[in-house]
């Protein structure tokens, strides 16, 4: 049976997209592709066509997680803030896959987040890349979030530990029981309204302890 029109241009369009990115990413550390790849980044996050910028950005996202280094990594981070939830999910995986393989660089380019004082939606996608990745150093990083002057970040911070499972995490946690600065939770389509008291009164709960701040 003969293939429709349109399935033959989808698999030229995939087989033409495969060629293409294996020749872009055949010099993968050179200093030209590394500052074009930041350059149509900045370019894809201030794009007045959001559609056309989203296109851009799940691609540049899956090409930036392909070049080692530094500064790749700071673009995925930059696009981790953007607006929109698709977005976002595909640098949040990215910067996870390149967390297996190259941890190192992750991690370094969340403490020149930190360090830098960054805000925005990425501050809070942070903690979540770190606790699926899970490497020994997760915690103390995750700690740095705790302090952060957004109460969003403090919610994404206290969730991240629970999942992260990590006992030493409690007494970062106690600290938090009574806290009622309230912050909403998105899960899905729903959202749900809580203080960082009762979120950090759950995790101690699912690591075993009670939600008491300890004397």
């Amino acid at each position: 049976m003969a293939l429709p029109d349109e399935l033959h241009r989808i698999f030229d369009a995939d087989r033409t997209l495969r060629r293409a990115e294996s020749a872009l990413l055949q010099k993968k550390s050179s200093e030209e592709l590394i500052a074009m790849l930041e350059r149509e980044t900045k370019n894809a996050l201030h794009m007045e066509d959001r559609e056309e910028g989203t296109l851009r950005l799940e691609r540049l996202t899956d090409l930036c997680a392909q070049v080692p280094g530094a500064r790749m990594t700071d673009a995925l981070i930059a696009i981790l803030n953007d607006g929109e939830p698709r977005v976002r999910v595909a640098a949040g995986e990215a910067l996870r896959d390149v967390g297996y393989e190259r941890y190192a660089e992750v991690a370094r380019g969340i403490e020149r987040a930190l360090e830098a004082s960054a805000e925005g939606l990425a501050m809070s996608e942070l903690p979540w890349v770190l606790a699926e990745i899970a490497e020994p150093s997760a915690l103390s990083l995750i700690r740095r979030f705790l302090d952060q002057p957004s109460s969003d970040v403090i919610a994404a911070a206290i969730e991240a530990l629970a999942q992260l499972g990590d006992v030493e995490a409690v007494p970062d946690l106690q600290r938090f029981v009574g806290d009622s600065r309230v912050v909403t939770i998105a899960d899905f389509e729903h959202e749900t309204k809580t203080t960082l008291g009762e979120l950090a009164a759950d995790a101690l709960e699912m690591l075993g302890y009670p939600p008491t701040i300890e004397s």
